[in-house]
């Protein structure tokens, strides 16, 4: 059996980010997936330039290498109000193999292992943990999407319909004209909106999402939304269409328990006004790691046989580690210290966006004054919180 210090099931975002950290802390690292490097994964694609800065604390640079940042955003309210502003940092459109591949790589090149594994059964011994009888670690962090086998393992089911969206993602040939991210939402099916992100490269990612309330969407019926949305894309000539699932913030499991951490998706971190993931994954995983490593630090002791000879096992702890059994403790301290606030306005600015006329007075007020569009634009893709200012200036357009 192989041991490990922390094994990290997962290598999209939140998992490579968990790997990266929990290494930089010194920890022996293995990063899990079913699946090998490249590999497609449906998503917007888009990377706020916040990402950016919590990578290179990390230690990783050049992810966005070959992808121009989009210069500007246009918004079209429920209502049919626009906002077209630059980004003053701007935001890159990069499609998630490249982006993914890139942080698996920057992860491998610090250190960390990578077995090609699906992981289908966790169990809990009180020193450690083991995946399918063939794996163990002192601390588990789960990065497995929104389906996530180590979450289920604590013991939460998924998302039920309300907290939880739809999306269907595509390439399509960039409309003409300058470059921008668009976002055009609809009025009947609210909160719903059509997306479509130039990558620089000819092509845009293109797609459209719906919060799920209990009935199924069908394929046919998500690309008419987008269609009817935006009749200027040549849906006929795209490509890579692929659906997935949005496990909204507002029904969070516990952030962990034990030597068990949830990242990402699998902890439903996924922004329920914007549908925005990246940012909350790779600084979610982030905390995870830094907190796993902490929890293991001490002297190596003897692991159980190794097929490989290689990896660590440390079954006691020592003046400043756990052992793993505080990881999850130093992990939800941290979690709360970065994102508990702006997680409360998200939710807030969720449940204030249920009435349209709102948003259409926010888009108003975000048209005519630029502090309260870059207020809604952190809010939405990284960890802005609501202030007076904007709040203001949204009930005056009322």
């Amino acid at each position: 059996m192989e041991c490990f210090d922390v094994a990290v099931v997962g290598a999209g975002p939140a998992g490579s980010a968990a790997a990266l950290a929990a290494r930089r802390g010194g920890a022996d690292v293995v990063l899990l997936d079913r699946s090998d490097f490249p590999r497609d994964k449906p998503c917007g694609d888009g990377i706020a330039p916040e990402v950016l800065d919590v990578l290179a604390a990390l230690g990783v640079r050049g992810v966005a290498d070959g992808y121009p940042p989009v210069p500007a955003l246009r918004l079209v309210s429920p209502g049919g109000e626009v906002v077209a502003r630059p980004l003053h940092a701007g935001t890159h459109t990069i499609p998630r193999v490249v982006f993914d591949h890139r942080l698996v790589t920057a992860a491998l090149g610090a250190g960390v292992r990578f077995r090609r594994h699906r992981v289908r059964s966790v169990e809990r011994l009180p020193d450690r943990i083991v995946l399918d009888g063939t794996l163990a670690a002192r601390v588990v962090i789960g990065a497995d999407g929104a389906g996530s086998v180590v979450r289920q393992a604590l013991g939460h089911a998924g998302n039920p319909p309300g907290h939880l969206a739809l999306a269907l993602r595509g390439y399509a040939p960039a409309p003409p004209g300058p470059p921008e991210q668009r976002i055009v939402t609809i009025p009947g099916r609210w909160p719903a909106y059509a997306w479509s992100f130039p990558i620089g490269d000819g092509r845009a990612n293109v797609g459209y999402g719906e919060l799920l309330r209990g009935g199924p969407l069908s394929r046919e019926y998500l690309l008419e939304r987008l269609r009817t949305l935006m009749p200027d894309l040549d849906l006929d000539a795209a490509t890579g269409w692929r659906g997935h699932h949005l496990p909204l913030s507002t029904r969070r499991p516990p952030p962990g328990r034990g030597r068990i951490l949830l990242v990402g998706d699998a902890l439903s971190l996924v922004n329920p006004f914007t549908g925005e993931g990246i940012f909350y994954a790779v600084v979610s995983g982030a905390l995870a790691g830094a907190a796993a490593a902490a929890s293991v630090a001490g002297p190596p002791a003897d692991c159980a046989p190794s097929g490989t000879g290689r990896g660590s096992d440390r079954a006691t702890g020592s003046a400043t580690g756990t052992g793993g059994a505080g990881a999850a403790d130093l992990y939800r301290r941290a979690l709360a210290r970065r994102l508990h606030g702006h997680l409360r306005h998200t939710a807030v600015t969720a449940r204030l966006g249920r009435w349209p006329r709102l948003v259409d007075a926010a888009v108003r007020a975000a048209r005519d004054d630029q502090g309260v569009f870059d207020t809604l634009l952190a809010i939405g893709l990284a960890d802005g919180r609501l202030n007076l200012h904007t709040l203001r200036h949204i009930v005056r357009h009322l």
